[in-house]
């Protein structure tokens, strides 16, 4: 008989530690609201033409709806990209596209700016609901060997102009530009019902104050996360106004960053000439990863990740996905 009370509070145990482990990863829900899928590192290409290995979307994606997230949103840098970003959408209903003219892009415009607006306007139109936010755009003076500063700043208020037209929330970039995108957001956040999200964002506490202040979200990523400076900035940002991503391919959590240390789930990768269906590569981000970033926001703000996660989910619904929030009893 002691025997057999043994095995019973043994299984009771195992089924009690079972509920324990599975319930947050069954509560968690995920949305990366920045994910370049379109890239060409997701056919198998890396700066260079020669394919390491064949297009692998389908198994990404299997990563990201097995690690819990609900929807991504399919970034768009430029017409043609906007346009591909559209399609992969409408594939599949737990993604989502933007539409913009990133900044680095942005003399594409300069030949026939009407027309370029115009091709931007049309985009959104068909997408209907599939297009959840306009951009990628803003400024990026880190990078003004792609475009001047002045192309940038003309561009980035026409994109702005058109965006007050469609009422979309805004997905902005911004590097190296703060004080002018600051005094530009500042004359247009009134005429923006919607405001939108300044995303991978690596600003000081003041300046993430200020654009939280005019209305704004912040969007959190590995590039986010690089120094002890980022860290304290993620500590300062309002709960109610924080958003997560992953930007992958790009601005994966390197461990030389700050906020590696606070990483709990990690995942097996191989090199993209030893690419695998079932493994992650390295050195290539994906939205899976986007657990990792909980982890560190949750951790350097001193909370658990099962009670910020549900907070950060909600705003990401109230900025994107306004009709999907509970209606108020």
């Amino acid at each position: 008989m002691h025997k057999n009370l043994v095995n019973v509070f043994g299984l009771l145990s195992f089924c009690h530690l079972s509920h324990l482990q599975s319930t947050p990863s069954l509560k968690m829900k995920y949305i990366d609201i920045g994910a370049n899928l379109k890239d060409a590192m997701y056919e198998g290409f890396y700066s260079s033409k020669n394919q390491k290995h064949e297009p692998d979307i389908d198994h990404v994606l299997n990563r990201a709806w097995n690690a819990g997230l609900e929807k991504i949103i399919v970034t768009g840098t430029n017409v043609e990209d906007s346009i591909s970003s559209l399609k992969l959408a409408q594939s599949d209903e737990r993604l989502y596209s933007t539409v913009g003219c990133h900044p680095t892009r942005c003399s594409e415009f300069e030949n026939d700016p009407e027309g370029y607006l115009q091709s931007l306007d049309k985009i959104i139109k068909e997408g209907g609901k599939k297009v959840v936010a306009f951009g990628e755009f803003g400024l990026d003076y880190d990078r003004v060997q792609y475009c001047p500063v002045e192309t940038q700043l003309k561009y980035f208020r026409k994109q702005l102009d058109l965006s007050v037209t469609h009422k979309l929330p805004l997905f902005l970039h911004c590097r190296n530009a703060k004080s002018d995108f600051i005094e530009i957001m500042k004359e247009y956040a009134p005429k923006l019902p919607r405001k939108g999200v300044i995303h991978s964002f690596d600003g000081t506490p003041f300046q993430a104050v200020e654009l939280t202040d005019l209305g704004f979200y912040i969007g959190i990523n590995g590039c986010s996360l690089k120094t002890k400076e980022n860290l304290e900035t993620v500590k300062s940002i309002p709960e109610d106004r924080l958003l997560l991503e992953t930007d992958c391919p790009w601005c994966e959590v390197k461990p030389s960053h700050a906020g590696f240390a606070y990483i709990r789930t990690q995942h097996e990768k191989v090199k993209k000439e030893q690419w695998k269906p079932d493994k992650m590569v390295k050195s290539r981000n994906e939205p899976a990863n986007i657990v990792q970033i909980l982890e560190i926001v949750a951790a350097v703000r001193g909370v658990e990740r099962e009670k910020l996660g549900p907070i950060i989910h909600q705003n990401t619904l109230r900025l994107f996905f306004p009709h999907e929030l509970p209606t108020p009893t």
